[in-house]
């Protein structure tokens, strides 16, 4: 029995959404961050033992800065535990014995609610993962791929939910905020390949004489926007601990105190600009710059060029609020884009590239 059409547009179109949401939390995500706001709510599923946060510290106990310090004190003590299961007792003896991770945690209604928000869209996205699960069910038989993939999404939203409660308990310890961003990518990742699974298959495909070179090229952006995410991570981790020792004062200086990571960082988006445009030199020298995957590599060629002008008012102008979360946003995009391109030019279905526009 073979999927029925109206399914798979239906499983299309939820699919889509839940990227789109997925996008829409990294970008909240950034904001939280930005704000300083990842320890808006000390404990977690709730926030200050409530499912709806309190508007006033007047409504909390007047004991709650210690008791959501001991909360969070044994939860660490259950997470070292696993740690040192896995073999991973340094790690597992820096969350036993770091007092930072301890910090007693101040109410700010705005960073409250601003981490709230950030929990509430994670449970829709939550949900919607959840009903792709059940209607992936319908493509068992003629496709596996989209079943699994579903079934990987579902496993990996618990466990993204589970690393979001330790990135709490241990007062965001870098490591930790990393292993979540990288899960994010990867919650992306599947999303785009599940979407790419129930596309609208294009006619007229093009054989391309230099495939092997452009694919080496493409899986060189990705791999690049990847490490540059990661970097980015560590950057920011530095960028906290400069402006601290700096009382927050003398923003403009941040940027050159981060360190060789930020150096790194700056040299790689570089060959991240050279690469995409080896790409497009490669489609120019092939006559083939009217296909679709053009459209998605200018796309993925413009957004780099804006992460690099975001990248640069940061370093420039004391990292403004609004630059971070949009670096990260763009940053994943880029990341998501590469990937879907990827997908296309190796897709089983077709030898090359497609002349008509892609569409998903």
């Amino acid at each position: 029995m073979t999927v029925k059409k109206n399914h798979i547009v239906l499983f299309r179109k939820t699919s889509r959404i839940t990227l789109i949401a997925v996008y829409v939390l990294i970008l909240v995500g950034g904001i939280v961050r930005s704000t300083g706001s990842g320890m808006g709510c000390p404990d977690w599923p709730k926030c200050f033992g409530m499912w709806i946060p309190p508007t006033d510290e007047s409504q909390l106990a007047d004991t709650y800065k210690e008791d959501f310090v001991e909360y969070r004190r044994n939860k660490n003590i259950k997470f070292a535990a696993y740690l040192d299961v896995m073999g991973f007792d340094k790690k597992a003896d820096q969350v036993r014995n770091d007092q930072s991770i301890l910090t007693e945690t101040e109410f700010n209604v705005s960073k409250t609610w601003t981490e709230y928000i950030n929990r509430l869209i994670g449970a829709l996205i939550g949900l919607l993962i959840i009903g792709n699960f059940m209607a992936s069910r319908k493509f068992l038989k003629e496709d596996k791929s989209v079943f699994i993939g579903s079934l990987i999404l579902v496993i990996m939203v618990i466990f993204q939910g589970w690393i979001g409660s330790v990135v709490v308990s241990t007062n965001l310890l870098p490591w930790m905020v990393t292993i979540h961003m990288l899960l994010a990518m990867l919650i992306v990742a599947i999303l785009i390949y599940l979407v790419f699974k129930v596309r609208s298959k294009p006619e007229r495909p093009v054989i391309i004489p230099d495939k092997k070179m452009l694919n080496s090229l493409m899986i060189l952006s990705g791999i690049l926007i990847t490490l540059q995410i990661l970097l980015g991570t560590q950057v920011r981790e530095a960028i906290d601990e400069v402006a601290i020792s700096l009382n927050f004062e003398n923003r403009d200086t941040w940027v050159g105190m981060a360190g060789v990571s930020f150096i790194i960082h700056r040299s790689l988006s570089i060959l991240l600009v050279l690469s995409q445009i080896g790409v497009f030199y490669i489609l120019y020298r092939n006559g083939l710059l009217k296909t679709g995957l053009t459209n998605y590599t200018g796309i993925i060629l413009g957004i780099i060029v804006l992460e690099v002008l975001l990248g640069i008012i940061m370093s420039y102008f004391g990292i403004p609020p609004f630059a971070q979360p949009l670096h990260l946003l763009f940053a994943v995009i880029i990341f998501g884009l590469q990937f879907l391109a990827i997908l296309i030019l190796n897709g089983k279905d077709n030898e090359g590239i497609y002349k008509t526009q892609i569409a998903i």
